[in-house]
C-alpha cells in the first residue's frame, strides 16, 4: 500500500469525534486559565506563562497523539521493556532529593529542566502493562495463580504512589485496576469474598492505618466547620462558587469571582460554574459523557483483547477522575487531589491522558487484522 493511500485509510477511520471533543476540552482549559489570571481570581499570583504554558503542552500532547495513532498499538505496547523501567524509576526518584513535597504529598519530580508529576506517567504505564497482561491470560484470568499475578501487578505501581502519599491516585489505581479486571470477565468466586470482606477492611483501615488529617476529608463533608480554614474552607468555597455562578454564569470578564484554592487544577470546575453557570457546567458534564461512552463504544470494535483492554482501562482513568473531582467540587466526596482530565493545569496529566487517547485511536484505526497501513509493517 502506498503512503498516499495509507494516509487517506488513517483519516478516514480517525475517531473525529473524540479528536474533536478532547480539542474543545484542551482549549475551554486554555481559555479558562487565561480567564483566572486576567482576572486575579486565584488565591496566589499568576502570570501569563500558566495558561501559555498549558497551551503549547496541550497542543503538542494531541500532536503525540495523532503521530502514535498512526502506528500499530499492538507494537508500541510490546515496547513496555523500554518504557516501563523509566516510568518506575521516575515515580522512586520522588523519594530522593529531587522529590518535591507539596500538600502533604511527595509526587513531584524536580528535573531542574522541567517538574514532572511521574504518577501521571506511571498510570498510562500500568494501563498499558496491564492490559497487555491481561490479554495474554484470556480465558485463564480465573486461574488462582494468574489472579494473584495480576493482583501483584496493580500492587506494585499503587504501592509506589500510597508511599508517595497520593491517596487521590492510589485510589485511580485500584479503580482502573478494578474495572479492567471485571472488563475481563473475574469471576464471581473472587468478587463475592472481596465485597464481603471490603466492610471489614474498611473498619480496619480507618480505625488503624488512616491518619487524623485523612479521616478529616471525610469527616468535612458532613460538617465543613470542623476544619472551617483546611479541607472545609475548600468544600465551602467550593460550592459557594459554584453557585454563584447561577443558571448561565457571570461570563470570562465580570468585576468580581469567588476565589477558592487550587482553582487552576482541582477545582477548576467551580471556575466553570462561576462563569457559565449550571448550563455551563451541565455543557462540559455532558462532552466528558459523549468522550468516554464514545471509548467505551470503540472498545467494542477493537481487533484483539489487547485493543479492548486498552480501550477500557483509558476508559476506567478518564471515568475516575472526573467522579473523584466532580465529587469534591460538588462537596459528596473527600479532597484528595484529583485533577479534572484536559481541562486541569498540569502538564504531566495532559500529556499522559493524550498519550492514553492516542492509544485508543490507534486501535480504531488499526482493527483489521490483516492491515499494513502503518509506516512500519512485518512485510516490508
Amino acid at each position: 500500500m502506498k503512503l498516499s493511500e495509507r494516509i487517506n485509510l488513517y483519516i478516514q477511520r480517525l475517531d473525529k469525534l473524540l479528536v474533536i471533543l478532547c480539542a474543545v476540552l484542551s482549549v475551554a482549559s486554555v481559555i479558562l486559565l487565561r480567564s483566572i489570571v486576567i482576572n486575579n481570581a486565584m488565591t496566589v499570583n499568576a502570570t501569563s506563562s500558566l495558561y501559555k504554558t498549558q497551551a503549547l503542552i496541550s497542543g503538542a500532547s494531541l500532536l503525540i497523539a495523532l503521530v502514535m495513532s498512526f502506528f500499530d498499538y499492538s507494537k508500541i505496547i510490546k515496547l513496555y521493556f523500554l518504557y516501563a523501567p523509566v516510568a518506575i524509576i521516575l515515580s522512586l526518584l520522588v523519594f530522593t532529593p529531587l522529590g518535591i513535597e507539596v500538600a502533604d504529598d511527595k509526587a513531584w519530580l524536580d528535573l531542574k529542566f522541567i517538574t514532572i508529576q511521574p504518577s501521571e506517567l506511571l498510570k498510562i504505564t500500568f494501563i498499558t502493562t496491564f492490559a497487555l497482561h491481561l490479554s495474554k491470560v484470556g480465558d485463564e484470568l480465573n486461574n488462582f495463580g494468574n489472579f494473584l499475578l495480576l493482583c501483584f501487578h496493580a500492587a506494585i505501581p499503587t504501592g509506589i504512589v500510597i508511599l508517595q502519599g497520593d491517596d487521590g491516585t492510589a485510589v485511580v489505581f485500584m479503580a482502573i485496576f478494578a474495572i479492567m479486571m471485571f472488563s475481563a470477565g473475574l469471576s464471581l468466586k473472587y468478587i463475592l469474598p472481596i465485597l464481603i470482606a471490603l466492610p471489614i477492611g474498611l473498619y480496619a483501615v480507618w480505625n488503624y492505618v488512616m491518619k487524623d488529617f485523612q479521616k478529616m476529608r471525610f469527616l468535612v463533608l458532613f460538617n465543613d466547620e470542623l476544619d472551617p480554614l483546611g479541607i472545609g474552607y475548600h468544600q465551602r468555597m467550593s460550592k459557594l462558587a459554584l453557585g454563584s455562578g447561577l443558571a448561565y454564569g457571570k461570563g470570562l470578564h465580570a468585576s468580581e469571582y469567588v476565589k477558592v484554592p487550587e482553582v487552576v487544577s482541582d477545582f477548576i470546575f467551580t471556575y466553570i460554574g462561576q462563569c457559565f453557570g449550571f448550563v455551563g457546567c451541565v455543557a462540559v458534564i455532558v462532552i466528558f459523557m459523549v468522550l468516554t461512552i464514545k471509548i467505551l463504544l470503540d472498545s467494542f470494535r477493537t481487533r484483539d483483547l489487547l485493543g479492548k483492554y486498552i480501550c477500557i482501562g483509558v476508559y476506567a482513568m478518564i471515568v475516575i477522575h472526573c467522579v473523584l473531582n466532580l465529587g469534591m467540587v460538588f462537596g459528596v466526596m473527600p479532597v484528595i487531589g484529583v485533577p479534572l482530565p484536559f481541562l486541569s493545569q498540569g502538564g504531566t496529566s495532559a500529556l499522559a491522558t493524550y498519550i492514553g487517547i492516542g492509544l485508543v485511536l490507534s486501535t480504531n484505526i488499526h482493527r483489521e487484522k490483516k492491515d499494513h497501513m502503518v509506516l512500519y509493517n512485518d512485510n516490508q
